[in-house]
């Protein structure tokens, strides 16, 4: 691009740069590209609301999604992305899903969990 000046616009790395899935600390890098069927509990399932910290775009929840939806008896995985702030994310299953297992498929994906409702 000879010829064209370039404005500095003032931007510094930072220690993990970008959002959580982007950070070459975490591994969500490959999450597959189709979405997880929505999530509705059938008859007898439950389903239960987890708040994520630190997702802020679709690839954030593709991984979320992904690491989630392989805890067995999960049947859908929802998340309702709030971009910076706190998500709210919906597991549905056949039978209740211990917090701890979803606390780590979240932080394998790279984030958080704030609470569990």
């Amino acid at each position: 691009m000879t010829g064209h000046g370039f404005q500095d616009l003032g931007l510094q790395a930072t220690s993990g740069g970008g959002c959580a899935c982007c950070s070459p600390t975490t591994h969500g890098t490959a999450a597959k590209a189709e979405a997880a069927p929505p999530a509705q509990p059938g008859v007898g399932g439950v389903s239960a609301q987890f708040l994520v910290e630190g997702m802020t775009c679709s690839h954030c929840v593709r991984s979320v999604t992904e690491e989630v939806s392989a805890i067995d008896g999960v049947s859908g995985v929802e998340v309702d992305l709030h971009a910076g702030g706190v998500s709210t994310v919906t597991v549905s299953s056949t039978a209740p899903v211990d917090a701890a297992r979803v606390r780590e498929a979240v932080e394998e994906a790279g984030y958080s969990l704030a609470s569990v409702s």
